[in-house]
């Protein structure tokens, strides 16, 4: 473990937003010459607790998942609002959302990451673990996500 600010220096995942999962799971795995993964859906704010600039949100999303090395390409594609992808669809169109880091203590991360500008704009539980998007936008080119698994 590094004595960074996340714990961490490797990039464990990059995702993209985009409008149609489908086409884009077939082109990215045509270009990558691998099967198309299962597209999964979200769970539900009752099950994944998702919160959206501290309230909660019946924002889900689509997701799809390749191995590409050490790195996961996560291609994403907004259902229902208010959410992080659903503000990048529709400020930055298809593109880059964020850049992950699977860390350890993130309760007590996110208070240190925010007093260096990353501020909290979403989070949510998954099987296994959760999730929080952090603001990088402006100073870093991206959303920061951390994920914290059990």
């Amino acid at each position: 473990m590094t004595s960074t600010p996340l714990g961490t220096n490797t990039v464990m995942q990059v995702g993209l937003i985009v409008h149609d999962i489908e086409k884009t799971v077939e082109a990215w795995a045509l270009l990558l010459g691998v099967p198309q993964p299962d597209i999964m859906v979200t769970d539900s704010v009752d099950v994944a607790h998702t919160e959206y600039q501290g309230k909660p949100t019946p924002a889900r999303a689509k997701l799809a998942f390749f191995q590409i090395g050490q790195v996961t390409l996560e291609l994403i594609e907004p259902i229902d609002e208010p959410s992080t992808w659903d503000d990048q669809l529709k400020t930055h169109d298809q593109s880059l959302h964020h850049i992950a880091f699977e860390i350890d203590g993130m309760a007590e991360r996110l208070p240190r990451l925010a007093e260096l500008g990353l501020p909290l704009i979403q989070r949510g539980d998954y099987e296994g673990g959760r999730y929080a998007y952090l603001d990088g936008q402006e100073k870093y080119g991206a959303v920061i996500e951390l994920l914290e698994n059990d």
